[in-house]
């Protein structure tokens, strides 16, 4: 049986969802606002894929951009529901459920309102357990494919005359970007319904519990608390298998925010004469020793913490702040098929002028 989400489940969502925005992922308060007008509208359920009917229509709920302090940006909790609305109408067929491209600090409550209005399942398989900034690499194998999908984008700033509806139909290698461009035309962020595939295939390629994970993560968290930073982190890296890589203060920050709403660049921390760049594109993709040898590289989840173990994204980062850089390897977490997809890497290398593919795919099977 399905798991019906309540209010003390948002907070577990974003605490949890925030270590796994690696640095991006949206914002806490845009997470707590979808939570809890879900809760409040009706009765989200989060269903496991083994409950789901293989000819089910499963989709995916987005939010695209890079909504940090340089864009103006407006994005209500009506615009992920009438992404669903417009997605249905365009395929000619109900969805069954939502699952989320990634989570984050809004990110893995995307299909929660849409649930609670339209009845749609919170599915709990993501297209990737952690942030990242492309759509291909959360569109769980379908960045290669021939095969048309439809995506729509719903949202912009309304005061500026920015709200932008979008239906496109293409191979989803050509029609992502398309939706990425709408969001910086709409104010660097906008939602987005998009790739109705059928159940038997997000069962294969999709990674499955990858809500629950963050759930479970948020709830250590919550009960670690009252006890302090040092136990909030132990309690992250406990129940996330995860370490602490780096421990230092922000020596130097160099982001740059891009017409293809990307934010891009790197962040260095430094202490007693060690340092570690963090390669940012929107979220962290790699990081660096002070030698310059890889330390880290996507999928794995790649985190800053502040000493109180709270996640602080990559926007919200200022030189001299003593921040903790948080690791967990790609072993330690189930990989969706595009995340292991050879073509999705490519285009975030060139952007960050650093390899990743050959580090990313090393040991994964």
């Amino acid at each position: 049986m399905g798991r019906i989400l309540k209010a003390a489940d948002v907070d577990a969502a974003v605490k949890g969802g925030s270590i796994f925005a690696a640095g991006g992922g949206g914002w806490v308060r845009h997470g707590i606002m979808l939570g809890t007008a879900a809760v409040n509208a009706g009765a989200p359920e989060l269903v496991a894929m083994d409950e789901v009917p293989d000819d089910a229509w499963i989709a995916t709920a987005a939010a695209i951009g890079a909504p940090g302090d340089n864009t103006d940006w407006q994005m209500l909790g009506v615009d992920y529901v009438n992404a669903v609305k417009l997605l249905q109408e365009a395929l000619g067929a109900p969805i069954y459920g939502l699952m989320i491209g990634q989570n984050g600090m809004s990110s893995t409550l995307n299909a929660w309102l849409p649930g609670a209005i339209l009845g749609t399942k919170v599915i709990d398989a993501v297209g990737d357990i952690r942030a990242h900034p492309t759509g291909d690499m959360g569109s769980i194998g379908m960045a290669g494919s021939p095969e048309q999908v439809i995506q729509t984008a719903v949202g912009g700033n309304r005061a500026n005359n920015q709200y932008i509806e979008l239906v496109v139909r293409g191979a989803t290698a050509k029609v992502s970007p398309i939706l990425r461009t709408a969001g910086d035309m709409a104010g660097g962020f906008i939602a987005s319904c998009r790739n109705p595939l059928r159940a038997s295939y997000v069962r294969e390629n999709a990674a499955l519990g990858g809500i629950s994970r963050a759930l479970e993560l948020g709830a250590a968290i919550i009960k670690a608390e009252p006890k302090g930073g040092a136990a909030v982190i132990d309690a992250i890296c406990e129940t996330a298998q995860g370490s602490i890589l780096f421990r230092g203060k922000v020596s130097a920050k160099n982001l740059v925010y891009t017409n293809d709403a990307f934010d891009i660049g790197t962040i260095t921390l430094s202490a007693g004469g060690k340092a570690c760049k963090l390669h940012v594109m929107n979220e962290y993709m790699a990081t660096e020793d002070e030698t310059g040898a890889r330390t880290s590289t996507y999928p794995d989840v790649i985190a800053t913490l502040d000493t109180e173990g709270r996640p602080i994204s990559a926007g919200h980062i200022k030189e001299g702040m003593e921040l903790l850089v948080l690791h967990i390897a790609k072993t330690r977490i189930p990989l969706s098929s595009s995340a292991t997809d050879r073509s999705v890497y490519p285009y975030v290398e060139k952007a960050l002028g650093i390899p990743l593919v050959d580090y990313a795919l090393d040991h994964v099977a």
